[in-house]
């Protein structure tokens, strides 16, 4: 599957519901469900700088695509971070980069958000990038 059918796909699947604020609640749901991240990957390196909040993400490429998992301190930042590595996982670090999409914004989740939760989240999308742009 193609990053933009996938991508539009994830997107369809939260749009179904119409309050930006639910929405925003079932992606923190979706997000409890995951596995915390192992304590030998909450390490400085794989630390996104520029959150205000504790968030690590790690990259790994399996059979060329990339796939991201994250964690976070808390379980709106994780929520948000979370759908984000799974907007992009499976994508080819091409493709990545390539991307100017962002789901967050076209659900409508940015406008609930605080400006340093904003920031956050695009510190987040530079360091998927940073990461598969390394997975090459």
């Amino acid at each position: 599957m193609s990053l933009t059918t996938a991508q539009q796909q994830l997107v369809d699947d939260f749009a179904l519901i119409e309050d930006a604020q639910e929405r925003l609640g079932a992606v923190v749901d979706r997000a409890k469900r995951l596995p915390p991240l192992p304590a030998a990957d909450r390490t400085e390196q794989n630390r996104v700088q520029g959150c205000v909040s504790q968030v690590w993400v790690v990259g790994e490429l399996r059979d060329g695509r990339c796939f991201f998992r994250c964690d976070a301190d808390g379980p709106l930042v994780k929520g948000l971070v979370a759908f984000l590595c799974e907007f992009f996982s499976g994508a080819t670090s091409a493709e990545i980069a390539a991307s100017t999409t962002n789901p967050l914004e076209t659900l409508g989740l940015m406008g609930n958000l605080s400006p340093t939760r904003v920031n956050g989240l695009g510190a987040v999308r530079a360091r998927i990038r940073e990461l598969a742009g390394k997975m090459t």
